[in-house]
């Protein structure tokens, strides 16, 4: 009986061992490692050579992985089941974030590069002072399109050229609530924040009256489509537009005058951060003039970085079709935290419009 009793301690011993080992070693793995980085971003939108570059200035290597849309990334956030150092939401996503504490505040002392960005893009309305994040990229959203398809008498210079009869059946739009919405409630001269149940009527039957006119609302299938001439005009953002305008040149792109989206893509640090060090180590290498210049070729999309412009293509930021005047930058809007009651409507009147395409 008393070797029973040894041999039943000795087990328990060794079961109380074993699951100290696992423990210490679960948690050695979920604090991560201060010679690894893990980023979380939008696909294709980062020059992978920059990113071998970091891991060779610095030693830590960057696991890189990537999302498609805002929500897919925040969600992820969110359940807290993966330690991400860095991520890239849009301007409207950080607002959210911050509301739900998912966000370390961001220490400048560590970002000495962060003065490479033009103020113009600082201290916005969607994180006063940039307490939680730095931009990356920003753009528009406009319309694409082939003037040799189209013809010589649709600029898109405003929006009401979408409606031109003859264009009916050729018109593609993004499958966006904010995008569409927004270029409805913009053609009425109104703000694409709207919070007004009749504004948000009004732009639901114009976008109805155009229906005749569209083809399709899809996603990036645009893309090729425009680059092999299947298509001739499309609702875009500005980066998509340089991508299919760079295997196209052809096509054209326009923000229309009465106001459009004035977008930005943004560095911040998630609370499931588990080297902030290695974060604002990353985040300033991206913020540095000639990575930042590098990284824009790549892309495609518009700098906030005023230092990498100096050292880019002047025909590149001279183009107002992806860098606006002062004067369009005034009609340009920042898509507002609608919060969830709005955003819900934005999306029930968006769904209303796709049902009602004949």
């Amino acid at each position: 009986m008393k070797s029973l009793v040894q041999a039943t301690i000795a087990i328990l011993v060794v079961c109380a061992l074993l699951f100290f080992v696992v423990d210490r070693l679960q948690s050695a793995g979920s604090a991560g490692s201060t010679d690894t980085i893990t980023v979380y971003n939008w696909g294709e939108y980062i020059d992978p050579e920059l990113l071998d570059k970091f891991t060779e200035e610095t030693g830590i290597k960057v696991i890189y992985e990537t999302f498609d849309s805002n929500e897919a990334m925040m969600t992820k956030v969110e359940q807290g089941g993966s330690a991400y150092d860095v991520a890239a939401p849009s301007e409207y996503m950080v607002a959210m974030m911050r509301e739900k504490d998912l966000l370390l505040p961001i220490d400048h002392s560590k970002l000495p590069n962060l003065k490479n960005i033009d103020p113009y893009f600082l201290d916005l309305s969607f994180d006063p002072g940039n307490k939680y994040s730095v931009p990356y990229f920003w753009g528009t959203v406009g319309i694409v399109f082939n003037p040799g398809l189209v013809g010589d008498h649709l600029t898109f210079q405003s929006w009401e050229d979408l409606w031109d009869p003859s264009l009916q059946g050729k018109v593609f739009l993004v499958d966006g609530a904010r995008e569409v919405m927004g270029m409805g409630l913009n053609s009425l001269g109104e703000s694409l924040n709207a919070k007004d149940d009749e504004l948000l009527d009004l732009a639901t039957e114009k976008l109805t009256s155009l229906s005749p006119n569209i083809k399709a609302i899809i996603g990036d299938e645009i893309t090729p489509l425009m680059i092999n001439n299947e298509a001739s005009v499309a609702l875009t953002w500005s980066g998509q537009a340089a991508d299919m305008m760079w295997e196209n040149e052809e096509l054209d792109f326009a923000v229309p005058e009465e106001g459009s989206n004035l977008w930005f893509d943004n560095f911040v640090i998630p609370k499931t951060a588990a080297n902030i060090d290695g974060a604002h180590a990353f985040i300033n290498f991206m913020l540095d003039a000639e990575n930042s210049a590098q990284n824009n070729d790549y892309v495609g999309y518009s700098t906030p970085n005023a230092a990498a412009m100096e050292l880019m293509d002047p025909e590149v930021i001279e183009d107002e079709r992806f860098y606006p005047n002062e004067e369009l930058r005034e009609k340009l809007e920042v898509y507002e935290n609608l919060g969830p009651e709005w955003l819900g409507k934005y999306n029930e009147h968006f769904l209303e419009f796709k049902m009602d395409i004949r």
